[in-house]
């Protein structure tokens, strides 16, 4: 997807594939609080810039992402009150008929991200209140049947954003495909999962797509260890919690083999199984090694601390968005970075699924399946 070609109408039709507020609100509230949260994002990308001038890095990529967010809830808002995006942004292009790009907008087709200067900060705050007029002094959202004025206010906002973008060298065609690509990688519209890493290796080093797991907890005198046997084979060491205070953390195997269920891809379970891909020593070094074994326990070090902060997830079916993002952060430079957010959130809530029974019942069969991408757990008989 190229920004350069890329039409107004059509952002606006790709992003409301996307928009999620539709079915939780039947008002225009809810995209409205999220357009409030993107400007006071942008306005907080601009403060850490300024205040923590070389110290703050990602200055860039944030205000590239802000400024497509910024865009994608005001498609939505315009696309539930049934105005087309086109018709609030003719005015900033100085155009009224034709299909408009979002290359029209801008002056200048290539600008320079450059560090946030007084003006930027001074548009920003224009944006911010333009966006706040959205609201009346009751603070109500306004309704979609008061088409003209909302649509006027709507011409305001994205004039004020266009200008902000100007000022800090952003081209907005390309914050709106990375917003785009950002959707679909949390909120796909279609629900693919990418090749397994192993297709092209000899079957003894691919991860064996149907397997089968017991786990269960065992004690040696006063201390508790849990065990796991595949295939009647005892594998792996007794694990205990590790620390001072019992939290179960003996059970959180079950994060990595859902990694593998799911992803396709856990260092920690091919070192398990002695299922390294030797046949090309860079993928057995580099991917396989203990540097990946060592992150992939960080990432499930990780994930078990924030599950352990909502009840390991049980009865959600959503993530947060910004865990999943550290998530893969963790993985960058590696091949589960290619694997999308919506599918690790698959693989997280599965394996805390699986860690939950297992705390309650103390043991389990976990059931992989590569080819389905799925992991369930049943109970075992002692």
């Amino acid at each position: 997807m190229d920004g350069s070609t890329l039409s107004l109408n059509d952002y606006q039709d790709l992003a409301t594939k996307t928009d999620r507020t539709r079915r939780k609100s039947g008002n225009l509230s809810l995209p409205i609080l999220g357009l409030f949260g993107e400007t006071g994002s942008l306005l907080s990308e601009v403060k850490k810039k300024q205040r923590d001038a070389k110290a703050y890095d990602s200055y860039e990529s944030g205000v590239i992402e802000e400024f497509g967010d910024a865009l994608w809830y005001l498609a939505v808002i315009a696309a539930h009150a049934n105005i087309r995006f086109a018709d609030i942004a003719s005015e900033s292009a100085g155009r009224q008929h034709g299909t408009l790009l979002f290359i029209n907008l801008q002056p200048q087709q290539t600008l320079n991200l450059a560090a946030p200067t007084t003006e930027f900060a001074r548009t920003l705050l224009k944006l911010a209140n333009s966006v706040g007029n959205l609201a009346n002094s009751d603070g109500e959202a306004p309704s979609g049947s008061d088409l003209a004025g909302l649509s006027e206010k709507l011409k305001i906002i994205f004039r004020n954003l266009v200008d902000a973008a100007n000022e800090a060298g952003v081209i907005l065609g390309d914050a709106a495909v990375h917003n785009l690509q950002k959707a679909q990688d949390r909120w796909p519209t279609d629900r693919t999962p990418p090749p397994l890493f192993d297709l092209d290796f000899p079957p003894e080093e691919q991860l064996p797509r149907k397997l089968e797991i017991e786990i269960f907890e065992r004690y040696s005198g006063s201390k508790q260890f849990v065990y796991q046997r595949c295939n009647g084979v005892n594998i792996g060491d007794r694990l205990t919690d590790n620390s001072v205070v019992e939290d179960f953390y003996r059970f959180h195997d079950a994060f990595h083999y859902a990694y593998a269920a799911i992803l396709g891809w856990s260092p920690v379970t091919r070192a398990l199984l002695k299922l390294k891909r030797k046949s090309k020593t860079k993928v057995d070094d580099g991917e396989d090694g203990a540097r990946a074994i060592i992150l992939e326990e960080g990432v499930a070090a990780y994930v078990f601390a924030r599950a352990k902060e909502h009840h390991f997830f049980e009865g959600r079916d959503e993530i947060d968005f910004n865990l999943l993002k550290t998530v893969r952060s963790f993985v960058q430079g590696f091949e589960a970075e290619k694997c999308p957010l919506w599918l690790w959130e698959e693989a997280i809530l599965k394996g805390n699924m699986a860690y939950r029974f297992l705390r309650q019942h103390r043991r389990g069969r976990l059931i992989l399946d590569l080819d389905k991408r799925d992991m369930i757990v049943q109970e075992l008989v002692p």
